[in-house]
């Protein structure tokens, strides 16, 4: 049986039986994701769809090792920054104590033909969508998160060995390369998980955000998963991100990524997507001792280029706004069972099959 369709992480507007998971189904999955971006990116039918794909359950750029903790030695200037921020959240009395995150919030996406003033949606020629979500996660990289937006739903999750995301236009999807953990999260929502992965990034010195005096940390997915996320149409250049860590607060209040994908169909030319990613994170309350983000803004930049495209560059803008109501620490009752992937995931990607399972258990 083949496999299932790779997921996306950038905008899909799928036409075809969302069932597919044979070869051929795969093949038009991917002509049909291609015909998207080439021709019905700025379809306004399209656009809840492309702000869902892009701004629903995007992925972080590295893998969280289950061997990561909190750096107990400052040994360079990234650990000394998470060292201050793990102080300014008061995250280290959960490590080892927690075992699930749960958390409910709010979101409001819109399409932007243009960025209005100060870059937000007012003004804008874009539609806003309101909608809401539900987070559940458990230690260690399992994650379930079910977003409702505009009538209709995502769900993305992870059992610890498999990534999904399942769209009403698409079904389910599996993602490419190591299992990753939901960028949601790491909005703020989950310091110890922030405190893991950027305790090994490089330093890059200090740059003033939004009036903000901040430390930069810089985290590069590494050439082996950038090859293992892409296949014989779609080939992942790079994925970088940048922490920002307040200097003075030491909590974390921006974050950016960017990744270039390079497309190319069979007798084309390529066209080359660069995807940047910037939100703001803001409202730091105190839930059971620790300091978690309750709020941000999130904008995205699309920018598709190419020698083939004689109207040069064409560029998207979407964005968001979210906003957490509740949060809570070890959610009783919520066992490894509510993290199964789909019928239609297990069946296709039996445990021997996962080799690109083996960058993640380095």
């Amino acid at each position: 049986m083949g496999r299932l369709a790779p997921l996306s992480e950038e905008p899909i507007n799928g036409e075809e039986d969302s069932t597919n998971s044979s070869k051929k189904g795969r093949g038009l999955a991917w002509r049909n994701w291609i015909k998207t971006h080439l021709s019905l990116v700025f379809n306004k039918k399209s656009d809840l769809r492309i702000l869902l794909s892009v701004l629903g359950c995007p992925l972080f750029p590295v893998p969280l090792h289950p061997k990561q903790s909190i750096v107990n030695e400052v040994s360079s200037s990234a650990q000394y920054i998470i060292q201050h921020f793990t102080a300014a959240t008061g995250c280290r009395k959960l490590e080892g104590m927690v075992k699930s995150i749960f958390a409910t919030g709010k979101v409001t996406m819109a399409m932007l033909d243009e960025l209005g003033s100060g870059g937000s949606a007012a003004g804008a020629n874009g539609v806003s969508q309101k909608g809401c979500f539900v987070m559940w996660q458990m230690v260690p990289n399992k994650w379930l998160i079910e977003l409702v937006v505009g009538g209709h739903k995502v769900v993305a999750g992870s059992d610890g060995s498999v990534a999904w995301r399942h769209t009403p236009w698409l079904g389910a999807h599996t993602a490419r390369g190591g299992v990753r953990p939901l960028r949601r999260a790491l909005q703020g929502l989950d310091p110890l998980a922030i405190a893991a992965v950027f305790s090994s990034a490089q330093h890059l010195g200090e740059k003033r955000i939004s009036g903000v005096d901040c430390f930069a940390l810089k985290l590069s997915a590494d050439q082996t998963d950038l090859a293992e996320r892409g296949d014989k149409t779609a080939e992942m250049i790079k994925h970088v991100l940048y922490g920002y860590f307040s200097q003075r607060s030491g909590l974390l209040v921006y974050l950016e990524d960017s990744y270039l994908t390079r497309i190319q169909s069979p007798g084309a030319q390529p066209i080359y997507w660069e995807t940047t990613m910037s939100t703001r994170i803001e409202d730091y309350r105190t839930v059971e001792g620790v300091m978690i983000a309750h709020a941000g803004h999130s904008s995205v930049i699309i920018t598709r280029f190419g020698d083939n495209l004689k109207a040069g560059p064409t560029v998207t803008r979407m964005e968001e706004t979210w906003a957490i109501d509740d949060l809570a620490f070890n959610v009783p009752g919520l066992s490894i069972d509510c993290f199964i992937p789909p019928t239609e995931v297990q069946r296709d990607y039996p445990e021997d099959d996962l080799v690109w399972g083996s960058s993640f258990n380095r």
